[in-house]
């Protein structure tokens, strides 16, 4: 395949990948072209176009450590603290541009994670997993194909392991092996980015036990393989996309990242493309370096999401008069701190990065994780204190077609009216993004997106370090042992 490199190639790259997605019931012949999925299409081709521009080169792309050659920051394998600070940079940057998700950082965590983990696998059972997975990632940087990290399965019963699920096929999984490959069934849901993609790296959802042997499967598939189907999954308000531009709030870029379920249906991977393939004490390991990597990511593009936010409100509270108001400075300081916080955790646990044994550097997970678990709170404070200063308007706004009918469009006109000089479109388009990016959907994915609280709830207990603890607290306490 040819190399991407601008946003026409991009775009060129999906048209011609007939690849199967359907969307509210009706298969979806070209993503680039129709309106649920342009947004997020506009959306992923930024880091195509912002690795072009100069200012953003040192963030965007980097140099391989494999061939020397300059790629995409989003192929790119983390070899220093540096690299990982650039990381959240970068998320900032476009996110700053695209006032949503930009869909390429889960593949990249993906990447990472794969890296590292067939690294010790090959240290510990002599298998040349490690070996495969660098000829795929040689091909995904000198293609510079966008890759979707399949970590979660729907998973069925839950108190039930994989083996014994009813229906295997809730878990992805090997279903046949053969001399040249191997047969998979299953699902991966909540893809970020799935139908605007080329690529799936496959990793276990979860840690597998010796009888879930078959689940415990890392492994790439082209989107367009055989057997593969993805169904586009609803957001709030995506029907504004195809009726109002106006109304749909940010029409360009649209909202989180276009998620999809994507189905495998006896899909054939090629022994080249499979590394992992029933080693389940590395399960466990794989899923909480995605998950690190993952989370680590949050402050920056929530970040950079929240700096749009608080332009929005600002804004929003200068064409209404109400910007000198005590009670708006003090709640557009609170949002910013909690921004900047956000932020901090990001670079936080990329500054306290360590060099893992394949050579590829990881952040520090307890503070990763803490980052995250700030987001699915921050979030939606920021939130509420943005409908707090856009005020009751947000919520019984009339529609664009209001505004633009012949008989009462001047009364929406007048009486939405705000700050003399201020148009009632413009103060309608800046409301209208606010309720964009503080809706139902983009909330849950805050919440929910790269684990939810218990996730790291979990971790904590595990990374906290308790026993260390204890003994500072009884050693100034003078506890005897």
């Amino acid at each position: 395949m040819e190399r991407i490199v601008t946003k026409d190639d991009y775009l060129k790259s999906l048209r011609e990948q007939g690849h199967l997605v359907y969307f509210n019931g009706e298969r979806v012949e070209d993503v680039t072209s129709h309106p649920a999925f342009r947004p997020h299409v506009n959306a992923a081709a930024k880091t195509y176009e912002m690795a072009l521009m100069p200012e953003y080169e040192d963030l965007a792309t980097a140099i391989s450590h494999l061939t020397g050659e300059r790629i995409s920051r989003f192929t790119h394998i983390h070899q220093s603290v540096e690299d990982l600070i650039k990381k959240v940079q970068l998320l900032r940057a476009i996110a700053h541009e695209t006032g949503s998700c930009f869909q390429r950082c889960v593949g990249w965590d993906a990447l990472n994670a794969t890296f590292m983990t067939t690294y010790e696998i090959d240290q510990k059972h002599g298998t040349d997993y490690h070996t495969r997975f660098l000829e795929y990632l040689k091909y995904i940087q000198s293609t510079n194909r966008m890759v979707v990290g399949g970590m979660t399965d729907t998973k069925g019963d839950r108190s039930l392991p994989p083996h014994q699920q009813k229906d295997r096929d809730v878990f992805t999984h090997v279903a046949e092996r053969r001399d040249d490959g191997i047969i998979i069934r299953g699902n991966k849901a909540h893809q970020t980015g799935g139908a605007n993609s080329h690529e799936i790296l496959i990793m276990p959802t979860q840690f597998m036990r010796e009888e879930d042997a078959d689940f415990a499967l890392t492994c790439a598939i082209p989107l367009n393989s055989p057997g593969v189907v993805q169904i586009f999954g609803r957001q709030t308000n995506d029907d504004r996309r195809i009726h109002s531009p106006l109304d749909a709030g940010n029409a360009e870029y649209g909202l989180v990242g276009g998620e999809t379920l994507i189905v495998f249906e006896d899909v054939f991977v090629p022994w080249e493309r499979v590394f992992m393939c029933g080693e389940t004490e590395f399960s466990g390991l794989l899923v909480e370096r995605f998950a690190t990597l993952h989370r680590q990511n949050y402050g920056g593009c929530k970040g950079g999401v929240s700096d749009v936010l608080v332009g929005a409100c600002a804004l929003a509270s200068e064409m209404q008069g109400s910007a000198k108001a005590s009670h708006v400075k003090e709640k557009m300081a609170e949002m910013m701190h909690l921004t900047e916080t956000l932020y901090a955790g990001s670079v936080s646990c990329s500054a306290m990065g360590q060099k893992t044994a394949s050579g590829a550097f990881y952040p520090d997970p307890l503070l990763a994780n803490c980052t995250k678990h700030n987001v699915t709170r921050h979030v939606y404070e920021i939130a509420r204190l943005a409908h707090d200063v856009a005020g009751g308007i947000l919520a019984t706004m009339p529609s664009e077609a209001d505004l633009r009918h012949p008989e009462i469009g001047k009364y929406v006109e007048k009486y939405l009216s705000g700050v003399h000089g201020v148009t009632t479109e413009n103060r309608m388009r800046v409301l209208r993004l606010i309720e964009n990016m503080t809706g139902g959907t983009a909330l849950v994915e805050s919440m929910h997106g790269a684990g939810s609280p218990q996730t790291q709830k979990v971790m904590y207990g595990r990374l906290a370090k308790m026993d260390m603890k204890k003994k500072w607290a009884a050693k100034l306490a003078q506890v005897e042992e």
